[in-house]
């Protein structure tokens, strides 16, 4: 018999065996998506908490248990066990959860199984990854946790094992494009403004690293490009999240400006904010009006 036969035998089982594995996971994968897409807008009935709980994957243990609290009403999304930086398979597979949510609301979508191939094939960077992870937490806070009060939160970002300024920089600004969102309708749709309810909302902004979000100013951190809409081409991540950033410190300013009693409280917020340094100008989308605002100020 040929020697070689056994060795073929036993590669082709463990190929098999791998490829087997692969399946198993990726079909979950899909089942995950399907909950995450059903369940982010609206809160789950019991069985599908039974649902989840039957995926006993050890691959995604962490990825499942990240879907259950996300899908929670009032869930804990943002307690330290998920704040904290998870390992880079869990990052990987939760960036492939949300991409096959988004593919699920097309139309037509692509094959679920392609898609995943895809990724798999040509993995996103991985701080796009890391956004996306925290765009999830901060989306289910947004999502579930109502009314919305975090004015007694502080989040330290020093302590989530971010490794360096780039995540730390993620960090902060996926949570402030998620709280901007809070006031953009009290601020653009309604003529006048309702310029209390905005602040109303801001007064329950959290703390970071124990200060006001206005004074953040670790944002000089290196640059990436992600895809912030599926239907565009990726784009710089800062140009786009800084943008957003700014446009709430000029809400949170002009809020407080309506009011002789808050003015110099309004004049307070632009001076401790990054707006006071003209390089962060480029990354407006309207940087004519802070450099008119700043005129007035000196």
């Amino acid at each position: 018999m040929n020697k070689w036969i056994p060795v073929l035998a036993i590669t082709l089982s463990i190929l098999l065996v791998n490829e087997g594995q692969a399946q198993s996971v990726n079909g979950d994968l899909i089942k995950l998506a399907k909950v995450y897409r059903d369940f982010l807008w609206t809160n789950p009935p019991l069985q599908t908490f039974e649902q989840l709980n039957s995926i006993d994957n050890p691959q995604l243990k962490a990825s499942k248990d990240f879907i259950l609290e996300a899908v929670k009403p009032n869930n804990k999304i943002t307690s330290a066990l998920y704040l904290n930086r998870p390992d880079s398979i869990t990052i990987k597979n939760l960036f492939i959860i949300r991409s096959i949510n988004w593919n699920l609301h097309e139309a037509d979508p692509i094959d679920n199984l392609a898609l995943i191939d895809s990724l798999n094939l040509l993995p996103p960077s991985s701080y796009e990854q890391l956004s996306s992870y925290y765009e999830m937490i901060f989306v289910s806070v947004s999502n579930k946790n109502k009314p919305f009060n975090m004015s007694k939160v502080n989040f330290n970002i020093d302590s989530y094992g971010l490794k360096d300024d780039t995540e730390k920089g993620i960090f902060f600004l996926e949570a402030m494009q998620c709280f901007g969102t809070f006031i953009w309708g009290y601020m653009n749709i309604p003529t006048p403004p309702k310029y209390d309810k905005a602040l109303d909302v801001i007064e329950n902004y959290p703390t970071f690293n124990s200060q006001p979000y206005y004074q953040f100013q670790d944002l000089n951190f290196k640059d990436f490009i992600l895809t912030t809409d599926k239907r565009k081409p990726k784009e710089s991540f800062k140009k786009y999240y800084i943008n957003k950033y700014m446009e709430t410190i000029l809400y949170h300013a002009t809020c407080l400006s309506q009011s002789k009693r808050t003015k110099a409280k309004a004049q307070e917020v632009l001076i401790q904010s990054i707006l006071r340094n003209e390089s962060y100008y480029k990354y407006s989308e309207h940087p004519e009006a802070f450099e008119q605002i700043f005129q007035r100020i000196k």
